[in-house]
């Protein structure tokens, strides 16, 4: 089975030390990416850390597809305990730092314990460069980018940045890549800046030699001559179909339908669309560099997972203010879907719905921690009570755009999910839009089908994410794809993404997951969920209460 090479680099924070050890053992069983990270963290970090500990431990790594020239590669991973959700969570971002990784000859990167100051780290084949950096302290993301730059000659392809929101430790702090990137979910970036460091630069000339079959240019080469309309418009194109059926989240959950929708749509993003984005090596070029000028705003996105957040959740139907609101969450360091989303509870709790000069206030004060924002800065689960407001999160993390009340089994895939109310955990939303010439899809309602399918998707996507390989790259890696890519059969493959899973799933139930965890605000008005939520147990071989079994846990 094909997998990522390279020692994992271990850097002591506190004793500004590092050393590498071999890991090829856990490399061949997991692959790469999210699987080593996970493995390595359920090993190495207590199961009842504080994620502001300094015994909690962030992993960066990469997987064997980032030795290919192959599209949907350009992307890494992070894997932490959140401090949003309490839970152990991966995030992966594109963009073009992957490969400058892959260049220092690690396979993983494990930070420990927590420095006495400020510093970035630089990290190289030949090690690792302690740099105190005190009058960074505060700095934006391009603040620092542009130091990096102008001191060393790195420029933002080669680094890893936290925001004032991570140094802040607002829980849903991102670390940002490429300037615009983000590793967003989970707020790791409050991870990292609990540790005092402010940013990781990489590369090197030591790549590892890793052989990628060469019919790997079939995929790359079908992602360059498809005319997929995520080349113009990105997730957004997606909008229009989720409003028609009802599906868009509006009015921080109370609705479902959005009448401002032609202003924050796939058309509204591709006016403002001035060139075409892409990561490493992707000739798919589904991101979305956008401007106005007449605002003087300038940024990449937003997404649809964004433009709901800020736009129709926020009650925005201008995708310029969605496009200010983004460009301030890059510029923070901030999960643009959680920080919209809480900026939402909030104008719901002052009926301030489309009051875009409060909300981009409030972006800032949520990242600096200024009056109100030091409160929603907490997230919506630990601040719902004092705004009054019902808890729409599942296990402390918000909801992404596809709807679970109107996609039953996406609502299932929110509820199960280890990351929590994550819509890549398992792209499930993506077997039950009616898209035209799907042959897999499922009806929208109902859960028959659904477990079994979510379970496949879930293994996958951890696959995915271990390889690495992007999820859009889904209508182009079929089973006989994957097997030719890793040199596996699929099944072996998918049972990868299976006990990745199950190592998430265990390290989670040691804190307390367990079934009551498992939930939605909606559950009760989904017909059928209980026995569904029943029988993803048991085809997972975990018990009535979502535990996992002593004998089921994976070495």
């Amino acid at each position: 089975m094909l997998h990522a090479k390279g020692p994992l680099l271990t850097v002591d924070l506190g004793d500004e030390t590092s050393r590498t050890e071999d890991i090829d053992g856990i490399l061949e069983s997991y692959v790469g990416g999210r699987g080593v990270a996970t493995r390595l963290a359920h090993e190495r970090v207590p199961f009842d850390v504080d994620p502001f500990s300094p015994d909690n431990r962030v992993y960066f790594s990469t997987g064997p597809m980032q030795a290919s020239n192959m599209s949907f590669t350009g992307r890494t991973n992070c894997t932490s305990v959140s401090p949003l959700t309490g839970g152990l969570c991966s995030s992966n971002a594109g963009g073009f730092v992957s490969r400058n990784f892959a260049d220092a000859g690690y396979s993983a990167v494990e930070l420990a314990g927590v420095s006495d100051e400020l510093v970035v780290l630089h990290v190289t084949d030949e090690g690792v460069e302690f740099e105190a950096v005190p009058d960074l302290a505060g700095a934006t993301v391009p603040e620092t980018v542009a130091y990096l730059d102008d001191e060393h000659g790195i420029e933002a392809d080669r680094t890893m940045v936290v925001g004032p929101a991570g140094e802040n430790l607002v829980r849903f702090a991102s670390i940002m890549t490429s300037e615009e990137r983000a590793f967003g979910r989970g707020g790791l970036g409050a991870v990292l800046g609990s540790k005092n460091v402010k940013a990781l630069t990489f590369g090197g000339d030591a790549a590892p030699d890793i052989e990628i079959p060469a019919s790997q240019m079939e995929i790359h080469r079908d992602a360059a001559t498809d005319d997929h309309i995520m080349k113009r418009q990105g997730t957004v194109a997606v909008l229009d179909l989720a409003n028609e059926m009802d599906g868009l989240p509006s009015y921080y959950f109370s609705e479902r339908h959005f009448e401002g929708a032609e202003g924050i749509n796939g058309d509204a993003i591709e006016q403002k669309k001035y060139k075409k984005g892409t990561c490493s090596a992707c000739a798919f070029a589904c991101k979305l560099p956008t401007r106005d000028e007449a605002a003087g705003v300038e940024t990449e996105g937003p997404e649809f997972e964004v433009t709901m957040a800020f736009g129709s959740n926020s009650g925005v139907d201008d995708i310029v203010e969605v496009m200010k609101s983004n460009e301030l969450c890059d510029r923070y360091g901030l999960d643009a879907i959680s920080a919209g989303n809480t900026v939402a509870a909030y104008l719901a709790s002052e009926d301030e719905f489309g009051n875009t000069d409060l909300i981009h206030d409030l972006v800032e004060k949520i990242a600096l921690r200024e009056g109100v924002g030091d409160d929603l800065a907490e997230g919506i689960a630990r601040v719902h009570d004092d705004l009054g407001v019902e808890n729409w999160t599942v296990k402390g993390m918000d909801f992404a755009a596809h709807e679970g009340r109107v996609l039953h089994g996406q609502g299932l895939s929110y509820a199960v999910a280890n990351r929590g109310a994550d819509h890549m955990y398992a792209v499930f939303y993506s077997q039950e839009y009616p898209l035209v010439g799907k042959d897999d899809a499922y009806p929208p309602e109902g859960f028959e089908g659904k477990p079994k399918r979510l379970i496949e998707k879930e293994n996958q996507m951890a696959l995915n994410d271990s390889g690495i390989v992007c999820k859009f790259s889904r209508d182009f890696m079929t089973p006989e794809r994957y097997e030719m890519l890793f040199g596996a059969d699929f099944e072996d493959l998918l049972a990868v993404g299976d006990r990745i899973v199950t190592l998430e799933r265990h390290f989670n139930n040691q804190r307390g997951f367990d079934r009551g965890d498992d939930t939605l605000p909606y559950a009760d008005e989904l017909d059928g969920f209980e026995a569904a939520l029943d029988a993803y147990y048991e085809r997972r071989g975990w018990t009535d209460d979502g535990i996992v079994p002593s004998g089921n846990v994976p070495a």
